[in-house]
């Protein structure tokens, strides 16, 4: 047991030197250490205002170039030159390797995402429209409420209906919000749950009743109350 308290004390008293000499060293070397941590945090700044104000806007334009024409292919419904380029210009694929921390790149997460979602690709399609950080009016809940319709083809009605929620909460307006209640009721009443598709169903009529999925969402109504009386 002294042994054992010894060892032990020997190394509380080591451990101690240690701290002290840490401490001497910085206080003989203060002015030299500030010396080299300010130099760092100004090759920081600079290299940092250099990115943001040379090199980004620079990428930024070469991507905004390239994306023109992908998006004339994905207008056109020519999903593979859309993806992967004509041979001349790059594809949505491209644009987000190539120019990874620009707006195009962010932009052409969501484009691929669509192109994926039409052909059948349903898995690329969530991942690429989760990578898609965009949040305006109109694109952002649409990339969400297409992750919905992901998940529905992939049978996953559950998570189809949340992110259909997601849609239609993210920006809440007459021409987004109630298309994806609606879908979120469809997804709801395709699993039986007519408890939920009918709140959904409700909150077109209460909060957007002057949208076109108001017009006959009194029929839906009163199918769910129907079937809910079974």
């Amino acid at each position: 047991m002294v042994k054992k308290t010894d060892k032990t004390e020997e190394r509380i008293v080591a451990v101690e030197e240690a701290f002290s000499k840490t401490e001497q060293y910085i206080e003989k070397n203060q002015k030299m250490i500030l010396i080299v941590v300010g130099s760092l945090a100004l090759i920081f700044l600079a290299y940092f205002v250099g990115f943001r104000g040379y090199y980004l806007p620079g990428k930024e334009k070469d991507a905004q170039s390239q994306m023109f024409m992908a998006e004339k292919y994905f207008e056109m419904d020519s999903l593979n030159k859309a993806l992967n380029g004509d041979g001349n210009y790059l594809g949505f694929l491209e644009i987000i390797d190539q120019y990874g921390l620009t707006k195009s790149a962010d932009l052409a997460h969501y484009y691929a995402g669509i192109c994926f979602l039409k052909k059948g690709d349903f898995q690329k399609a969530i991942d690429n429209l989760k990578s898609f950080s965009g949040n305006d009016e109109v694109v952002g809940p649409m990339a969400t409420g297409a992750i919905g319709d992901a998940y529905m083809e992939l049978k996953q009605t559950d998570k189809a209906a949340e992110y259909y929620l997601k849609a239609a909460d993210q920006k809440i307006n007459e021409f987004v919000s109630p298309m994806w209640l609606m879908k979120a009721g469809w997804a709801y009443e395709e699993v039986g749950m007519f408890d939920k598709a009918l709140a959904v169903y409700k909150r077109i009529k209460d909060e957007f009743s002057r949208s076109n999925e108001s017009r006959e969402i009194d029929k839906y109504i009163a199918r769910m109350n129907g079937l809910l009386k079974k």
